[in-house]
């Protein structure tokens, strides 16, 4: 299962990488022109990793919350999930969208 936060997409996944470090909080995207970010509720309830593949989050409570100032809050059921920000395509180049 997929889901979209604004400009951040989040995707249920299998298991985490191999190789990976601990991150030391839960902000999955900094906001660059409202300085909000996308963030996980309650630190004990999921892990960040960032891998070589990305950052993956995992859930280990039997449900996290992903707020941001300006989205409805998506509530993640215990597991594995791929994060990553959405790109936009113009033919001079690609970028990260902007929140």
């Amino acid at each position: 299962m997929q889901y979209r936060h604004g400009d951040v997409m989040i995707e249920n996944v299998q298991s985490l990488p191999s190789r990976k470090r601990k991150m030391p909080h839960t902000i999955l995207a900094h906001g660059e022109i409202t300085g909000h970010c996308h963030r996980v509720d309650g630190h004990s309830s999921a892990t960040l990793y960032e891998t070589p593949a990305g950052l993956f989050l995992h859930v280990t409570a039997e449900s996290a919350t992903v707020t941001h100032e300006e989205h409805a809050s998506i509530c993640l059921e215990k597991g594995y999930y791929r994060i990553w920000r959405q790109r936009e395509y113009s033919p001079q180049e690609i970028r990260v969208i902007r929140d």
